[in-house]
């Protein structure tokens, strides 16, 4: 497994591809809630990609609000799931913030997915909330840097 930061338009398809396929189509999340602003190459957001054998099969973003890293938009294409790419994914996310110095992260996480988020040092921060439709909450965990 290869991950790496998205630097061309042509990877950025690949992440949104991956993405349409996770939450558009099987989770069932409107296009238009999907994708943002934050979905170009710029300084406001970073992007990455995991690819195998040559195929994009997880994506992932990270945005900064307010001094905090937000993990956004983690997915992992079906036929990929249960060989350890969500964990590269958030650790590539991880890595990524500790380049910016960014010493604390959050996410919403889907609630399904909780305990793997808490494996990787992440505790809840919230109750269950809603978004599109599917149950989410917010946890945290802090860098060592």
């Amino acid at each position: 497994m290869n991950t790496k930061k998205i630097i061309t338009e042509a990877d950025l398809q690949k992440s949104f591809d991956i993405r349409k396929a996770v939450f558009v189509q099987e989770q069932q999340v409107p296009e238009e809630d999907e994708f943002d602003e934050f979905d170009v190459l710029n300084e406001l957001c970073e992007h990455i990609l995991v690819e195998h054998e040559g195929l994009a099969i997880a994506s992932g973003r990270l945005r900064v609000v307010n001094g905090v890293g937000k993990l956004e938009r983690i997915c992992v294409l079906a036929s990929h799931r249960g060989l350890g790419v969500g964990k590269v994914i958030v650790e590539g996310l991880e890595d990524v913030a500790k380049e910016k110095e960014i010493a604390s992260l959050k996410l919403h996480g889907q609630t399904h997915a909780e305990e793997f988020y808490r494996k990787l040092g992440y505790k809840n921060t919230s109750d269950i909330f809603m978004e599109d439709g599917i149950p989410h909450i917010v946890m945290e965990k802090k860098l060592a840097m």
